[in-house]
């Protein structure tokens, strides 16, 4: 019990110890070029993201700058070296933390052991040798975007993701922490490590959606007369709905060309929802159920 009690008290002493400052950083933007592909992008690193749309034409950006440093001096460091990043592609407007550590730019993507184009992503590999961050920081972030813009978003810890109100498509990623898409009417992609899936649609999707949990559920609410096809994947979960009307579909067979060799992946949980449709809806997680369920 001792040496629990000083552990404890040293943690005290250590975080007491601390300084922080806490900084508003707020924006104004807009789209050089208007157009219905207009996109924002938001890649957080620590941190919530709060996305809304509305029915202005600017992007609004309130970002709150947590910066915790033992030291004045690290304090200070963390003050100047931990910014609000803008990058303007003229129909795309892109948002990132900027740090010596991490680098964001346009990056080869790596899949199933192929190169699979170029996407916007941090280099996770240290810019330069013996990279270290001696300051711990948060950048939450909360962005009113006009309604009709698609949206992707991004960050790994100590935050969620919420997407409200965005008539576009979504993309949304996170590895410690929950997503929740509210009032969505177009394809949306989810995945999360750490955390539950929320999904809540006010017109049901036209193409293809995935939505991915490894230790969460999965929460999927859309309109009535949901038509689609869909498909199940889980270790520990379980798959919950309230629709009637659902009928399994053929064994699918997908064939990978690899460097090792031809690859197969055989799915027989897959599904016809009401009447089927052009849209396609993957639910996968390992530790958690799926609720699939009309409004």
């Amino acid at each position: 019990m001792k040496n629990i009690t000083l552990i404890v008290m040293l943690l005290l002493a250590g975080n007491l110890a601390a300084q922080s400052s806490i900084e508003k950083i707020t924006k104004e933007l807009s789209f050089e070029k208007k157009s219905p592909d207009n996109a924002v992008i938001i890649a957080n690193i620590n941190g919530y993201i709060k996305v809304e749309g509305y029915e202005g034409d600017k992007i609004m950006v309130e970002v709150t700058k947590t910066v915790r440093g033992k030291t004045q001096a690290r304090l200070d460091k963390g003050k100047q070296e931990i910014q609000l990043g803008v990058i303007d592609r003229a129909d795309t407007l892109i948002l990132f933390v900027e740090s010596p550590c991490n680098k964001f730019g346009k990056f080869r993507k790596k899949t199933n052991d192929r190169w699979n184009g170029e996407g916007w992503c941090y280099n996770w590999n240290n810019n330069c040798e013996n990279c270290t961050e001696e300051y711990d920081y948060t950048m939450d972030f909360t962005v009113k975007v006009p309604s009709s813009v698609s949206v992707a978003v991004s960050t790994v810890n100590q935050g969620d993701i919420d997407v409200a109100k965005v008539s576009g498509s979504v993309l949304a990623n996170n590895v410690n922490g929950s997503i929740k898409l509210q009032s969505l009417m177009r394809e949306a992609v989810a995945s999360t490590i750490n955390g539950d899936v929320d999904i809540e649609y006010t017109k049901n999707p036209q193409k293809d959606c995935r939505f991915y949990s490894l230790n969460g559920n999965i929460n999927a609410w859309f309109q009535k007369g949901l038509a689609a096809n869909m498909s199940f994947e889980s270790f520990n979960g379980s798959f919950y709905t309230n629709i009637d009307k659902l009928d399994a579909l053929p064994v699918s067979v997908e064939k990978d060309n690899t460097e090792k060799g031809v690859k197969y992946k055989v799915s027989d949980s897959r599904y016809k929802i009401g009447t089927g449709g052009t849209a396609f809806l993957d639910f996968e997680t390992f530790n958690g159920n799926v609720y699939l369920k009309e409004k």
